[in-house]
């Protein structure tokens, strides 16, 4: 079996999604959910949109210096999330409404091996591959793979929504804002600190960033149907 997010594979990444554990903690980065869920998302206008920056006007010749470092300093925070190790273990589609009704209607044949997948764990499984493969071409997908990129890209859409608005914001920007916010709190002790920072750090670099912005009207619109199937 292929290994995907987090050294998973992939009946183990299915599983996850299956149990509604992958979309409850959003799945991307698994070890970021837990403390993006300790923050309150921004609202969508707050939020930097992807990809949306201003040029700035040159300034006098003795200024340049300082516009140059801020103009590297903002980009260096627009690329985090997007670098390799973020966009490595995720391939992003563009999801289509077909592909994601037929993804719901896969969850209650998924539902019943679900022990199975979590048996297997990271071990190769022939059978329980076939049996996978047998559900996805039921259910009107090309492949295992095909329902598997299915399945991530809703994720990360999922991970992205907030509960009550329904407003999407990219996991990475919330959790920019948490860690900016870790920073700027002095109660918290230097060494709790420092771990905090480098923690969110690292789930900012291995969380993608949402490609394509389209993806969400379309999960947004099947949103109560997919937390339905999902046990």
């Amino acid at each position: 079996m292929a290994r995907l997010l987090g050294g998973t594979t992939v009946s183990g990444r299915i599983g996850l999604v299956v149990c509604g554990l992958m979309l409850g903690l959003g799945g991307v980065a698994l070890n970021a959910r837990p403390l993006m869920a300790q923050t309150d998302a921004p609202a969508a206008g707050d939020a930097t949109q992807e990809g949306t920056e201003t040029q700035a006007e040159p300034g006098p010749q003795d200024d340049g210096g300082a516009q140059n470092d801020a103009g590297a300093q903002d980009g260096a925070v627009k690329n985090e999330g997007s670098g390799p190790s973020a966009q490595a273990d995720v391939k992003q589609i563009k999801l289509t409404d077909e592909q994601v009704k037929h993804f719901i209607a896969a969850q209650t044949d998924l539902a019943a091996i679900t022990s199975k997948m979590q048996d297997a764990g990271d071990k190769p499984d022939p059978a329980l591959q076939t049996e996978l493969e047998g559900i996805a071409a039921k259910h009107g997908f090309g492949s295992f793979s095909e329902l598997d990129d299915v399945a991530a890209n809703i994720s990360m859409v999922i991970a992205g929504l907030d509960a009550n608005t329904g407003n999407f914001v990219d996991p990475v920007e919330v959790l920019l804002k948490e860690r900016e916010g870790v920073e700027k709190d002095s109660s918290i002790p230097d060494a709790d600190k420092k771990q905090l920072v480098e923690e969110l750090t690292e789930a900012i670099n291995t969380t993608p960033r949402l490609q394509y912005k389209e993806n969400v009207e379309i999960v947004r619109a099947h949103r109560a149907e997919i937390e339905k199937a999902l046990p």
